[in-house]
């Protein structure tokens, strides 16, 4: 790599295509031989995150984490596939600081509330709707948009491989 290696950081609503953009990302650059790794928000949460609630403080902290152990990775020269709402601006940059602006790429999963409800495939929307789940983002919390993400994939408008080959030329031109 020319640079730095770099953190993908996929950011958006449930149902917007983080994970599955990232695993497929994923698949493309070991495809290519390029080293990485994938952290996803539910997964972090299974173990590292398990204390967390979802308040506005425990999410910020589940983000500050995620961003310390996405640092390590990167600082191993593994190019490293996060995947999290992070619905917050502040936190998102707070993850840019702490990784460096040079190696941290926003990339905004962006899709319409409606796809992303029609996507539901943990049921979480239904969950909120029927009043069994609370502080869900993009119903009873705030979602705050990137306002100046490096890539801006509409995963409701593109597929999986045009929103891969979109991600891979800007690694290209800035990477490898």
């Amino acid at each position: 790599m020319k640079n730095k290696t770099p953190v993908l950081w996929f950011t958006g609503l449930s149902g917007a295509g983080k994970s599955t953009l990232s695993q497929a990302m994923y698949k493309k650059l070991t495809d290519s031989n390029i080293r990485s790794t994938i952290i996803d928000g539910d997964i972090l949460r299974q173990g590292l995150c398990k204390n967390l609630g979802f308040t506005k403080e425990d999410r910020s902290e589940n983000i500050r984490r995620a961003g310390e152990v996405a640092k390590l990775f990167a600082d191993a020269d593994i190019l490293t596939l996060a995947a999290f709402m992070s619905p917050m601006d502040a936190d998102r940059n707070l993850v840019r600081k702490l990784i460096g602006t040079d190696r941290f790429i926003e990339i905004y999963c962006k899709c319409s509330f409606d796809v992303c409800e029609s996507r539901d495939v943990k049921g979480l929307y239904k969950k909120v709707r029927a009043g069994q789940l609370k502080n869900f983002v993009g119903l009873d919390e705030p979602y705050e948009e990137p306002s100046d993400p490096e890539l801006k994939i509409d995963t409701d408008r593109l597929s999986i491989e045009e929103s891969t080959d979109l991600i891979m030329k800007y690694l290209e031109s800035k990477y490898f």
